[in-house]
């Protein structure tokens, strides 16, 4: 079975693949590149294991369901974003997998049968799967943010990638809440510059010491008071290894001047695709 890749995924705001009109309207190229990972693949996958950004607990922890629920974590949305659904499967024999590569590494992963899929699994997976039939499972994030943790656990995950299974790292690379609106421009543009660079421009041993110090990039608190939307992207990288990154979505006018992007970790990676989604949105 071929590698597949690993990527790192924003995720877009709430239940966005559900609604019509200009909120949606505005997702329009990141819901161009969300259709084009399937392509991307060598061959369609045994299953997808997210890390969201709107899971964390106490130790890292994995969802065992063989039919996993909704968590609508969001608010403010029309009602029937709360009844929507997204019937893929779980796959607790995945599941286990992740519990013995983290118990073979001295990482502690506990299980959970009950967790179920977040906005940041559900609306992201919907353009690129809305059929849903590919299992999915969750893997929830240590609260204390540790990014050296969070690659380590990514490193002891990587033989995943080998038996079929897609990492997704699901988060946001600006997520101030409170700055969802022009006036991040700047700011959002600074460190969504240092981030590409850091993921496509440096050698993996560089990436990863740029990522251990994050903080220190152009406006990293301000794009990222809580870096629960960046942490996810510590596992991709560390699942990653040695391979090369490209970015296949970045957008300079969401929400009115926002920049976003999206990467995909992986040999034999194809040139950036996301001017030709731009075109094409």
């Amino acid at each position: 079975m071929t590698q597949q890749p690993v990527f790192f995924l924003s995720h877009g705001g709430g239940p966005w693949p559900w609604l019509d009109g200009p909120f949606r309207d505005g997702f329009a190229l990141l819901e161009a590149s969300l259709k084009a990972i399937p392509a991307m693949l060598p061959d369609p996958p045994r299953a997808v294991l997210v890390v969201s950004g709107h899971w964390e607990e106490p130790g890292f922890a994995v969802s065992t369901a063989e039919q996993p629920g909704m968590v609508y974590d969001y608010y403010g949305f029309p009602e029937h974003t709360y009844h929507i659904s997204y019937p893929a499967p779980g796959s607790p024999e995945v599941a286990r997998r992740v519990v013995e590569l983290g118990q073979a590494a001295g990482i502690p992963i506990a299980t959970d049968p009950t967790r179920g899929f977040d906005h940041g699994t559900f609306s992201m997976l919907q353009p690129i799967y809305p059929d849903a039939q590919v299992p999915v499972v969750s893997l929830a994030m240590r609260a204390d943010y540790d990014v050296a943790a969070h690659i380590a656990l990514g490193r002891a995950l990587a033989p995943l990638r080998d038996e079929g299974v897609v990492i997704v790292g699901s988060g946001f690379t600006w997520h101030n809440l409170r700055r969802f609106d022009p006036s991040a421009r700047a700011p959002s543009a600074a460190f969504d510059g240092w981030l590409r660079h850091a993921l496509t421009a440096v050698s993996p041993q560089d990436r990863e010491a740029a990522l251990l110090g994050w903080e220190a990039a152009p406006a990293a608190r301000e794009a990222h008071p809580r870096e629960d939307h960046l942490i996810p992207l510590m596992v991709a990288v560390g699942a990653a290894g040695g391979d090369p990154g490209t970015c296949i979505y970045a957008q300079d006018d969401l929400r009115g001047g926002i920049t976003a992007s999206s990467y995909r970790f992986g040999q034999d990676v194809t040139p950036s695709v996301f001017d030709r989604l731009r075109t094409a949105a």
